[in-house]
């Protein structure tokens, strides 16, 4: 049995891990530790989201880290804000004593001022966003000179959000570097180059297979009528009565659509997505890590770097546009070896989809039967009756009610009290699911035509404005302003409240980008966009054909 005392740890990392109930090593901590201890060669992980990453490359850095200098010795970098605030927290765990190495998180989203603040008082890891990371660099508010380790954490996703120019300007300004760290759950092409121009014959470790999706996860959809969408989404939820799980939504309206129904009717659930405030984003994390609600609804750009352990349940309300995006949504379940659940709501039109996603995580779906309203009710009244014979009595004088409940339930036979029991608590699911409808689609000889027909409409699509079909617009955001296609695409329809069928093909370059657009929408989407503030930045968009931006 591999254990932790077998990797070359110090005693007082060993007590830390033992203390948060770490057992045994995860695949990727047992062959990437003894490296990184070494702290002079250069290494690559390539393993998928809640594997252990984190303890993979912390503990090394923390046993590596000289207490006595107190300047930053250490650099992690990471996509998000989240993800960047749970490696700070998860850093300051492993070290489970009182003279603990600094830990700073630097991250936009919060003063800047306070963060630089924190590092002229000394610090020895710094955990940073690269946006903000490069304003401090060119502030000359931190010190990489003395960096002697780099870690690039979810490498993929920061090259697909744009960062790439920002890593390479990093590493370039950390001249004495031991080793770099780089951690990845895919490895496109582009990482790759990244690796061969900043790293010297890399130590590499692959966990699972590259590409590949988590198969701790089980991914299982639905079949259904467009329409019938949401009543699905609460049959899914209403059948599964201990569920803790997050579900994503294409546009930031869909989102706050789906949690304000939801909540109108009677579930714990609240939403995250571009219109929040910082403040208000943390509040309804913090009541969600915390499970004062069970439910979030989420659009995929606000939910990068969602780290939360015990999340059940991944619904795809719908599936994202970027199959490659499905990975990073499904990897919020099935975390740190546990199990989880990955659930699509799809429709006939959408099973090309389900394929093209099963090909890049290498992975079967399994098609569910919707649950009908027995079921969901069945499911329900044998939760509740478990719950109450699980229920703690230990505390409180119930047995001085005893002599009034008997005299009360003297002339009551023992079944009508179930009965009743179960009238109050099940009324409303009852009354709801009483007469409720079949919401599956039946597999019959149209499915295949269906499919066929969706995927000669995505080829259509994908010729542009070949037929002069399409109006082509200029924006001033590219992937230098932290995009890909995939957020962009979201971005541009949250900004305008429309729909994805009036596009056609988006060219996207570094500083600005060209969308093709159904000449119908082309002016609310102007109205929407030109004029409006980004980063600072103001944004201009205009008809590329009337000289406002054209190709290059």
């Amino acid at each position: 049995m591999n254990t932790f005392q077998s990797l070359g740890l110090r005693t007082d990392l060993l007590e830390a891990v033992q203390s948060l109930g770490f057992t045994e090593p995860t695949p990727i901590q047992q062959k990437a530790i003894p490296v990184l201890l070494q702290g002079t060669r250069d290494f690559i992980g390539l393993a998928q989201t809640g594997t252990g990453k984190t303890a993979a490359f912390g503990l090394p850095l923390l046993q590596l880290v000289r207490r006595e200098d107190r300047y930053p010795q250490a650099l992690i970098i990471c996509p998000t804000r989240e993800l960047c605030l749970q490696i700070t927290g998860d850093l300051e765990k492993f070290q489970g004593r009182k003279d603990a190495l600094g830990v700073t998180a630097v991250y936009g989203g919060a003063s800047i001022v306070m963060q630089i603040k924190e590092l002229k008082r000394g610090t020895h890891v710094v955990v940073a966003t690269p946006g903000r990371l490069i304003d401090l660099i060119e502030r000359k508010a931190i010190r990489l000179e003395e960096i002697q380790y780099v870690v690039l954490d979810e490498a993929d996703e920061m090259l697909n959000m744009g960062f790439k120019e920002d890593i390479e300007f990093i590493l370039k300004n950390t001249p004495k570097r031991e080793s770099t760290w780089l951690f990845s759950a895919t490895m496109p092409a582009e990482i790759r180059q990244v690796s061969k121009r900043y790293m010297e014959q890399p130590f590499e470790v692959t966990i699972g297979k590259v590409n590949a999706g988590n198969a701790s996860i089980d991914h299982q959809y639905y079949l259904t009528q467009h329409h019938s969408r949401y009543e699905v989404l609460k049959r899914i939820i209403d059948f599964n009565p201990g569920i803790y799980g997050i579900i994503f939504a294409r546009t930031k309206a869909d989102a706050q659509t789906i949690a304000e129904k939801l909540i109108r009717e009677g579930y714990d659930i609240d939403s995250i997505h571009g219109d929040l405030s910082q403040p208000q984003r943390d509040k309804v994390m913090g009541l969600f890590r915390d499970k004062s609600i069970r439910l979030l609804v989420a659009t995929d750009v606000a939910a990068r770097g969602i780290d939360v352990q015990g999340i059940t349940h991944v619904i795809n309300y719908e599936l994202p546009d970027d199959t490659e995006v499905y990975t990073h949504r499904s990897g919020r379940t099935g975390r740190a070896g546990r199990s989880g659940l990955c659930v699509s709501i799809v429709t006939p039109k959408e099973q090309y989809r389900l394929r093209q996603v099963e090909k890049l995580i290498n992975n079967r779906f399994h098609k569910m039967d919707i649950p009908t309203g027995k079921d969901v009710c069945r499911k329900q009244f044998f939760h509740f009756i478990d719950r109450m014979l699980e229920a703690d009595i230990s505390h409180g004088e119930y047995e001085a009610y005893l002599p009034s409940l008997r005299e009360k339930f003297a002339a009551v036979e023992k079944e009508e009290i179930l009965q009743r029991v179960a009238a109050l608590e099940f009324d409303r699911f009852l009354k709801y699911y009483e007469n409720a409808a079949d919401l599956n689609v039946r597999d019959t000889g149209r499915k295949e035509k269906a499919v066929r027909g969706a995927e000669r409409e995505v080829r259509g699509r994908q010729q542009g404005n070949a037929g002069g079909s399409y109006q082509r617009l200029f924006v001033n955001l590219g992937t230098k302003d932290g995009f890909y296609k995939a957020s962009f695409l979201q971005f541009i329809l949250d900004m305008s409240d429309l729909s994805k069928d009036v596009l056609g093909k988006i060219d996207m370059r570094e500083m600005n980008s060209w969308v093709e657009v159904d000449p119908r929408a082309a002016k609310q989407m102007i109205q929407s966009l030109d004029g409006k503030n980004f980063r600072g930045r103001r944004i201009r968009m205009n008809d590329a054909e009337s000289g406002g931006g054209r190709r290059k």
